[in-house]
Formats: C-alpha cells, structure tokens, sequence
C-alpha cells in the first residue's frame, strides 16, 4: 500500500490552483472561504451501484473536475459501501501523482454517521461489539447511525485509508438529526458534543483540519419539528467540546444542506439566533460557518421538470436543466460550493460548462426564485 499523500488545503494552495485554472472560468466561481479559495461548484459522489464501473466513472470524472477548476470534492464512508471514498481516492493519488494538482489545492470532505454496510447491525455487532469494546448495542440508533466517540475515530481511520490521505479537509458528522427519531434532546445534546471532542481530538492530532454537520431535514425544519436542529445551540456544544479538551477555539466551520429549485427552504426563517427566527444561512454566516449546498439537482428529480418561465429566468445561456439546477443552487446567497454527483462522461462535461457563465446577481437570483 503506498503511503498516505500528506498536506491539507491551504489558503495558499487554493489561491494557487485558483489562479492556475481561473483562465477557463467566469468571474465569481471561486469564493474565499475559511482563508481558503472554493469554486462555486463542487463534486459530489452519493449515488451509483457498487461495482468497479462505477468505481472507474467516479475516479474519471473526479479527476476532470479538478482539472476543470472544480476544487471542492465530497464524499462519505457509507456511499457505496466505502467504494466512493476508494474512488476518490484513486482519483486524488493519479492527480497529485502526475502533478495535476497538488494536495494543498484540494478540499476532500467525508462523512461518518451512519453504518457502511448492507446490513448495519450485523456489521456493528461484527465490527464493534463482538470483543471489548467500550460501544454497546444501544450507541447504534434506528439500526444505521452511531455517534459513539470511538465509532467516529475507527470511522476517520478507514476513511483516511480509503482516500489514501494523512489528513481529511473536512470531515462531517453525518444527518446527526437520525438519532432524535430515538432519543430525547437532552441525550442527543450530550452525544453531540462528545462527538465534538472526538473530532477536536482528531484536528489537535493531525487527521482532520476542520468538522461540521452534513444534514437533511435538521436545518430546514423549524423549531417544534421532531428533526430541528439549532445551529446556534451547536455552536455552543463545539465550543464546549473545545474547552474541554484543551482550549482554544472550536474547529466546526461547515455546514451542508440541501439546496435547490424544489427545497428552498435554506431561504426561510427555521433557525433561532439570539431572540430572532433567521435562515440558516443567515444564521451560519452570523456563526462563521461555510455553507455547503447539496442535492443541487435533488437527486435528479429536477431534470425534465423546470417550468418554461423559470427556464427564461434563469438565462438562455444555459443549455440543460442541470446547468439550470447548478446555477440556481451555487447562486444562492450566502452559500459557497454547490455540490454535484456526476459520472457519465457526457454529464460531466455539461455540468463542468456551467462554469464558464458567471453565477446569478442578486437580483436575477431573486427574480429567478420569484418564478
């Protein structure tokens, strides 16, 4: 096995690849974020069967990407059953292997939550109950999610080993809202910032640069809903989880929610902040938090489907309803990267086009929302 590539993105990596890719690309891809320099769009890499074809499409179009301007690449232990983040990894080895980019360019996001199996519980039992071992059964909720503190530190060393890294940009507790359909608030708040000082453990060590939420439904439902998450409120958990492992600010910078044409819901007053009820956007910018947008193109189900009014909106530069989709979402105020799973050869180059139109303005943004 070749030894993991070292280096994180730095401030002056990204500046760096911006400036080398920036001459294909219109104004306003890259956005700076955390010191770093992001493009407005990034890959994703969710969906697929788990097989090498797939394996091989998501290595070729993660590649392309990078090569494109695309610097923001995502993925999570559970997708295809550890098989995304081996492509990915794959990718990122014959890149920086041949000199098409270099690791302190990148920013290679994961995830961990839930169990990377068919069958979690057998494979929870097999993996983690079966000698001692400091989980027991009741740390995994609904038969898919644990957020037990050694669970996510045996979760970032294979996700490290599958990517092939020494050290993950961001790495995400994963749809954290899963295990309120079990617990009550009180137990959820204490898992979650043991789940912090884990990853403030793992950032002091090396193996992470920074953490945050991947989420669904938590940020997008308002308060009283079974799934509401406050941001706000967890802030405060990783600032406490920072206290009490050694002090100094918190590590948690990131957020990701899904964002697009059918779930606007980012846009609306959902999070409590101070003695008002904001956006979650509003309310991460207020919390120095980046905000990634997944589901650009809600899995697929916006293709074939945008009105024809929204379509003359958005611009008739815009050439297919993905580009549409992608637009939309990376334009949205307040956002940095939009994400995209993409593996088809054709696809690919269809969404990597986008980036040569500058986003929406503000005000085409909202005409476009208006419509």
């Amino acid at each position: 096995m070749a030894p993991p590539i070292p280096g994180h993105a730095t401030p002056e990596g990204t500046a760096r690849y911006a400036a080398r890719t920036q001459a294909g690309l219109a104004a306003g891809h890259f956005r700076l974020a955390q010191g770093l320099a992001l493009g407005s769009l990034g890959l994703g890499t969710y969906l697929g069967a788990a097989d090498e074809g797939t394996d091989q499409r998501v290595s070729a179009a993660a590649s392309r990407a990078v090569e494109a301007g695309w610097n923001v690449l995502d993925t999570a232990i559970n997708y295809r059953m550890q098989r995304a983040e081996r492509a990915l990894g794959a990718a990122l080895a014959d890149l920086v292997g041949r000199g098409a980019a270099a690791r302190d360019e990148l920013l290679v996001c994961s995830k961990a939550g839930f169990v990377p199996a068919p069958d979690g519980p057998a494979w929870f039992r097999e993996t983690y109950l079966a000698g001692p071992s400091p989980l027991r059964p009741s740390d995994l909720v609904a038969g898919c999610h644990c957020l037990h503190p050694d669970y996510l530190r045996d979760q970032l060393r294979r996700s490290l080993e599958n990517l092939g890294l020494a050290t993950v940009d961001v790495y995400y507790v994963h749809n954290p809202e899963t295990q309120l359909g079990t617990l009550d608030r009180k137990t959820f708040r204490a898992r979650l910032r043991t789940a912090f000082a884990a990853l403030e453990d793992e950032q002091r060590a090396g193996r992470l640069r920074a953490y945050g939420l991947a989420t669904w439904g938590a940020l997008r439902v308002p308060p009283g809903h079974p799934e509401h998450v406050a941001l706000e409120e967890v802030k405060a958990l990783a600032g406490e989880a920072a206290a009490a492992t050694g002090g100094g600010p918190d590590h948690l910078a990131f957020i990701q929610l899904p964002i697009n044409l059918g779930m606007p819901e980012a846009l609306l007053a959902t999070q409590p902040l101070g003695k008002e009820l904001v956006p979650a956007l509003e309310a991460a910018r207020a919390l120095g938090l980046t905000v990634v947008a997944s589901a650009a193109l809600a899995q697929g189900r916006l293709l074939g489907r945008l009105p024809a009014a929204l379509t003359a909106r958005l611009g008739q530069a815009l050439r297919s309803d993905a580009q549409r989709a992608l637009q939309f979402a990376r334009s949205t105020p307040g956002v940095t990267t939009a994400l995209v799973g993409m593996k088809a050869p054709a696809h690919v180059e269809e969404d990597l086009a986008l980036g040569e139109l500058p986003p929406l303005t503000p005000e085409d943004f909202l005409a476009a929302l208006q419509g």
